[in-house]
Parts: structure tokens; sequence; C-alpha cells
């Protein structure tokens, strides 16, 4: 990607037309890259809003089709508005899309949880504040300052919350490239980062896509613990642990509970493993700080909550979002997969008749997963 020396290019627009958008398009790109970066994020890229995305329209609706999205209906709704942006927002031109890393500090070792059958393993990207309030609102700032500076513009900003293809367009935009695992991945970061865009008309210039450099390379394919990845670049999201733990609201299926582990909220492991994530750096983002221990807690201490704690200690997480009975039930299958002890079965009797549904039924097959082995 071109460096741009700040000073130069402020210098340009001040000559320019300040207040008036129509100034020239390499300048007004260049500035628009460094007010990104300024405001945090640490990638900004540009692609086409026009670009011919027909080959991913047909991948789209082949994964549809074979039903690997599970219950995630939205994933089929909307029809080709995922895929062209003027359908979606007329009149749109580019597609700037933004990424920003979220590796807390101080962060327990990801692999020292997983390992350690007693604790609860949370993706590190839901240890802090809700990376959708975070983004939203940085974007929201970055719209806001290129308006104070260039005049109104239309735009429009997505984070993860409407039919827009991220990865694609991010990829698109020359920010990284899909890896295996379907994620995006980049030689500077990895894939350790959230990604955002922002719509707009104006007439920018456009980044060029990143080539693959996944190579052979097949560890995250190999680690998956529930064999989600079936394929390079394909994902059955119905074995996904993450899709089983945050997306799935319903009991989850008994065969793909051991493999589990005691991964309570996401599953890291493909990223974990990806070579490319020695890359990856850490956040100086206050708001992705580690809240409440959930980077080192125990699934007892976690299954203890009672919902007045669950909502307060979790507002302002993504976890609160799936609600607390799923909280419980993810709980009771990390508790049902974790070493026998009578701490672990004592807290899972306090919750075998539990009145919420799907924590009674969990809970009571993860009793029956000590007593299964308390016989062998």
């Amino acid at each position: 990607m071109a460096r741009y020396n700040r000073t130069k290019i402020i210098k340009i627009m001040q000559e320019s037309f300040p207040k008036n958008w129509s100034l020239d398009p390499a300048s007004l790109t260049a500035a628009i890259k460094i007010w990104g970066k300024e405001l945090g994020f640490q990638g900004v890229g540009i692609a086409d809003a026009n670009t011919d995305m027909s080959k991913v329209e047909l991948g789209l609706h082949d994964w549809l089709s074979k039903n690997y999205h599970g219950s995630m209906d939205y994933m089929a709704k909307h029809g080709t508005r995922r895929t062209r942006p003027t359908e979606l927002v007329p009149g749109t031109l580019r597609v700037i899309s933004v990424r920003m890393n979220y590796m807390p500090p101080k962060t327990r070792n990801s692999w020292e949880i997983i390992k350690d059958g007693k604790k609860a393993f949370i993706s590190r990207y839901a240890l802090g504040r809700d990376y959708h309030k975070v983004l939203r609102k940085r974007l929201q700032k970055f719209a806001d300052k290129i308006s104070a500076e260039i005049g109104n513009f239309n735009y429009r900003v997505f984070t993860d919350s409407a039919p827009v293809m991220e990865v694609e367009w991010a990829q698109k935009s020359g920010l990284g490239w899909r890896g295996k695992h379907t994620l995006l991945l980049s030689r500077e970061a990895g894939s350790m980062f959230f990604l955002g865009e922002l719509y707009t008309d104006l007439p920018l210039l456009v980044d060029g896509i990143t080539s693959d450099h996944c190579g052979t390379c097949n560890k995250c394919i190999e680690i998956c613990p529930t064999q989600a990845i079936i394929g390079p670049y394909q994902l059955d999201a119905r074995r996904c642990i993450s899709y089983l733990t945050i997306e799935h609201k319903g009991s989850i299926p008994e065969a793909l509970r051991p493999l589990i582990g005691n991964r309570v909220y996401g599953c890291d492991d493909c990223q974990l493993i990806c070579p490319w994530n020695k890359y990856a750096s850490i956040t100086d983002e206050t708001d992705f700080s580690v809240r409440n221990g959930l980077d080192d807690a125990s699934l007892v201490e976690l299954f203890g909550w009672n919902k007045a704690e669950f909502e307060t200690k979790l507002a302002g997480s993504p976890i609160r979002r799936i609600g607390y009975e799923q909280w419980l039930r993810n709980l009771s299958v990390g508790l049902g997969n974790a070493p026998s002890s009578k701490t672990i079965i004592d807290a899972l009797q306090a919750r075998r008749d539990d009145n919420l549904s799907l924590v009674r039924e969990h809970t009571q097959w993860a009793l029956q997963q000590h007593d299964r082995s308390s016989k062998e």
C-alpha cells in the first residue's frame, strides 16, 4: 500500500478548495486514509462499489443451498443487496473498509485456558466492550471528520449489522485476503481485528486486491475441534463452535457437545494456530481491555452468576446479547466436559431442575457425563 506524507497531503488540501468534495481524488483519498488512522483504524482500504461480485453471489447461493448457514436466516435475506452496494445505498461509488485490532493487553494465554478444563474460554474479541458499539461510534467520527474537512457528502456506516459482505469488501479494498478458515488475513496483522465499512458517493481512488498467502498450510482446517472447516475456504456453520455458542438459540447437538470442551463463547483455535497471527498486534483501544476477569474465569464461578449479575457485569459486552439462558447452556456444556470434582458436580446439581429448559437439559446431560466417567 502506498505511503503518504501527511504534511504534504494536508498542505495540498488546504491549497485546494476546502469544504468542497470535488477536490483532487488522489489528495482526498490520501487524506481520508490519514484521518482514518488518526482515529484509531490500523488499516483503511477502498474498493469500487461496482466491482463484479457475480462469483461471490454464486458462492453464497451454493453455501446457502447446502444449509451451511444453519439457523442464520438473515444470511438468506436481502438478495443481491448483500453484494451490490448501490442496491442497498443508491448512489454508492466506493466502499471504504477499515480494520481495528482487538487483542487486549495483559491477557491470560489462550492455549493455557483452553487446556485447563476448569476454566471458561471466551473468544478474545469478546473480553471487553461490544465492538459493534465501539466500531460504529468510531466510523461515525470518521464520517464526521470527512464532512468537517470537505463538506457534506452521502454515506452510510456499517459494523456487522446489515447485509454487507465485509470480508469480501475488505479483500477487494486491499486490507488482506480470505484465509482458508474464511476470515480475513493480513500480512501485517494476522486476523485479530474487527472490520467496518463506510459506503460513500465520493469518487476516491481504489486499492488493488491482495493476493492469497495461505499457500499449502492447512493448520486451521486440521485443528478445528468440530471439523467445521470442511475444506479450504468452506465453513459448515452448523458445526462451528462460534455458531453453536452464539448464533444457535436451541439445544446444542449432543454429538458436538464433547467436542466443544470449555469454549463457552466463541472459538479462536483456527486463529491461534494460524502462522500469520504472530503479527497480530495488541490493541491500544481501552474499550477492548479485559472486563470482569473473563480471560481467566472458572466455569463454576460464571455458572454461579444469577441473572442480575449476568446483566450487570456484562453490560456493554457482546456476550450479553446471547442472553442468560444461552449463557448458562454454554457453561453447562463446559462443566460437563470438565474434570470431575465435588465442586463442579455440586454446581451442576444446583441447577439440575432449573426453570430454564435449555439450562435444565444441558445441566442434566453434564451430570450424566460425570456419572459415566465415575463408572469407567
